[in-house]
C-alpha cells in the first residue's frame, strides 16, 4: 500500500502499519497495567496485609511518576531518540513489573509502581511521536484512529484479563504477564521501529526539567490526597500552592532561556490549545465516570471483576469499529464540527450511564461513549501533532498526556468526592460511608445503600458530562477559527 506524502518529501515507511502494530503493543502493556491493577486490589491487600494507605501508594506512586516526567522524557526523547526512549521505556516497565510480582511486602510492591511509572512516562511520548513521522495526512487519522481503539480496548480488556488471572493464579501474575508482552514489544521495536529524533541539537534544560517534575507531582499528590483528606485540608492546599508555584516558575523559565524544554509558543495556534483543552477536559469527565462506573457494575449491579469486565467492552468494539469506519464522514465534517459531534456523543454516553440502575442503559451509555471516542479523539490527536514541528513531537505528545492526566486525576477527585457527600448523605444514621464495600458489609439494609450510591453517582456523572459537552464546545470553536 502506498500514499503520497509530500508534507514531508519522503517516501512513505514501507512497514508503516507493522510499525503501528509495535506502537499499539507498546502503549497496551501501560494501559492494561493500570486496569488489571484495580481488579486485583483485595487480593493484594490480603496477601501483602495491606493498608488502605499502602493501597494507595500502589496506585499513587505510579501516577506521580508518570505525571512528574512525562514532559521531561517527552524532550528527552527528541533530542535523543524516540527508538532509544520506547526501547528504555519497555525495559523499565517490564523489569519494574517482574519485580512487582515478585514483591514480599508492600513497600516493595509501591516501589516497583514507581519504577513502572518512570518507565512509562518514558516510552508513552515516544509512539505518538513515531506515529506522526511514519504517516502522511491521508493515512494519519485512520492510523490515529487505530492507535485510540487499542487504547480503548486495553482499558476494557484490564477487568477482564485481571479477573481471569485472580481466579485461576496469585495476585502476582498480574504484573507477570507484562513481562513477556514487553519483552515481545522490545523485540518488534529493535527491528521494525526506525529511529528519529530532533535533527537541531539542543542542551537538556536542567532547570525546567525540575521545576515541572516539581510541579506537576505536588499537583497530582494534592489532588490524590483529596478522597482522604479533602479539599479544604493542608495536604490538598499546600501541595497545590507548591504546585501552582512551581509551574508559574516553570512557564516564566521557559519564556526567558535561550533553549527551552517546551516552546509556549505553541499555544498560540488554536489547534494545539483546542485539541489540550478537549483532552483535558474529556478525561475530567471520562476518567471520572467510568471510574464510578467500575464500582456501580460490581457493587450496585452485583457483578463480579470479570463480569464487570465483560460488560463494559462494548464501548471498546464501538471505538474501533467507528475509527475505522467514519474517517470519511469526519473529513468531510471538519475538524471543528467533527469534535463538537463526537464530544457531544460522549457526553450523551455518560448521561445514560447515570441512569443506568439496570444493564441496558448502561451498555447503550458504554457504546455511545466509544461511537463518540471514536469520531474525536482521532481529530483531536491529528489537530494536536499536526499544529506542531515534527521534530517537536515528543515534547507535544509529553505535554498532552501530562494535562490529560491531571485532567483525569481531578475527574476522579472532584467527581468522588461529590459522590461520596451524596452517598454519605443519603445513608441513613450510623451506616459507614466511606466506601460502597464497606456500606455495604455493615449489615444495613442493602436496598437502601445501593439506591444511595446511584443517587450520588447521578450527581457526578451529569457534571462528568457537562464536563465532556464544554470540552467539545472549546474544541469546536478554536478548531473552527483555525
Amino acid at each position: 500500500m502506498t500514499s503520497t506524502t509530500e508534507e514531508v518529501g519522503v517516501r512513505p515507511h514501507p512497514q508503516r502499519w507493522a510499525v503501528l502494530g509495535v506502537l499499539c503493543l507498546s502503549v497496551m502493556v501501560v494501559v492494561l497495567d493500570n486496569t488489571v491493577l484495580n481488579v486485583a486490589i483485595p487480593s493484594i491487600s490480603t496477601g501483602l496485609h495491606a493498608s488502605t494507605a499502602d493501597i494507595q501508594w500502589m496506585i499513587n506512586a505510579y501516577s506521580l511518576a508518570l505525571a512528574g516526567l512525562l514532559l521531561t522524557t517527552g524532550s528527552l526523547s527528541d533530542r535523543f531518540g524516540r527508538k532509544k526512549a520506547l526501547l528504555a521505556g519497555l525495559l523499565l516497565f517490564g523489569a519494574g513489573s517482574a519485580v512487582a510480582a515478585c514483591a514480599g511486602s508492600p513497600q516493595a510492591l509501591i516501589a516497583a509502581r514507581g519504577f513502572m511509572g518512570v518507565g512509562a512516562a518514558m516510552l508513552m511520548p515516544g509512539t505518538l511521536a513515531v506515529l506522526m513521522q511514519l504517516f502522511d495526512e491521508r493515512e494519519r487519522p485512520k492510523a490515529i484512529g487505530i492507535w485510540a481503539a487499542v487504547t480503548s480496548l486495553g482499558f476494557a480488556a484490564g477487568p477482564v484479563i485481571g479477573g481471569a488471572l485472580i481466579r485461576n493464579f496469585w495476585w502476582g501474575s498480574v504484573f507477570l504477564i507484562n513481562v513477556p508482552v514487553a519483552a515481545l514489544a522490545i523485540a518488534a521495536v529493535a527491528a521494525l521501529v526506525p529511529e528519529s529524533k530532533d535533527p537541531a541539537v539542543r542542551r537538556p534544560d536542567v532547570v525546567g526539567s525540575i521545576l515541572s517534575i516539581i510541579g506537576m507531582v505536588s499537583l497530582v499528590y494534592a489532588v490524590i490526597s483529596v478522597p482522604e483528606h479533602g479539599f479544604g485540608s493542608p495536604e490538598f492546599g499546600v501541595p497545590v500552592a507548591l504546585g501552582v508555584v512551581a509551574m508559574t516558575a516553570f512557564a516564566w523559565w521557559e519564556r526567558h532561556t535561550a533553549e527551552p524544554m517546551l516552546d509556549l509558543g505553541f499555544f498560540k495556534d488554536r489547534r494545539f490549545t483546542g485539541a489540550v483543552a478537549s483532552g483535558v477536559l474529556a478525561a475530567f469527565g471520562m476518567a471520572g465516570s467510568l471510574f464510578l462506573l467500575t464500582q456501580h457494575l460490581q457493587g450496585v449491579l452485583g457483578y463480579s471483576p470479570l463480569e464487570a469486565g465483560v460488560r463494559v467492552a462494548p464501548m471498546a468494539i464501538a471505538l474501533l469499529v467507528t475509527s475505522n469506519t467514519l474517517g470519511q464522514l469526519v473529513l468531510k465534517l471538519g475538524a471543528g464540527k467533527a469534535m463538537l459531534l463526537g464530544m457531544t456523543i460522549v457526553a450523551g454516553g455518560v448521561v445514560l450511564l447515570s441512569i443506568g440502575n439496570t444493564y441496558p442503559p448502561t451498555l447503550a451509555g458504554l457504546v455511545l461513549i466509544g461511537v463518540g471516542v471514536g469520531v474525536a479523539q482521532p481529530v483531536a490527536v491529528n489537530a494536536l501533532m499536526g499544529s506542531i514541528p515534527p521534530e517537536r513531537a515528543g515534547i507535544a505528545s509529553g505535554l498532552s498526556s501530562t494535562l490529560t492526566e491531571l485532567g483525569s486525576s481531578f475527574g476522579i477527585a472532584v467527581l468522588g468526592a461529590l459522590l461520596s457527600a451524596r452517598f454519605a448523605a443519603a445513608l441513613p444514621d450510623g451506616v459507614p460511608s466511606r466506601s460502597l464495600s464497606e456500606a455495604l458489609h455493615s449489615g444495613a439494609d442493602i436496598t437502601v445503600v445501593r439506591d444511595a450510591f446511584s443517587s450520588g453517582m447521578s450527581v457526578s456523572l451529569v457534571i462528568g458530562a457537562v464536563a465532556v459537552f464544554l470540552g467539545g464546545v472549546v474544541a469546536s470553536v478554536l478548531l473552527r477559527r483555525a
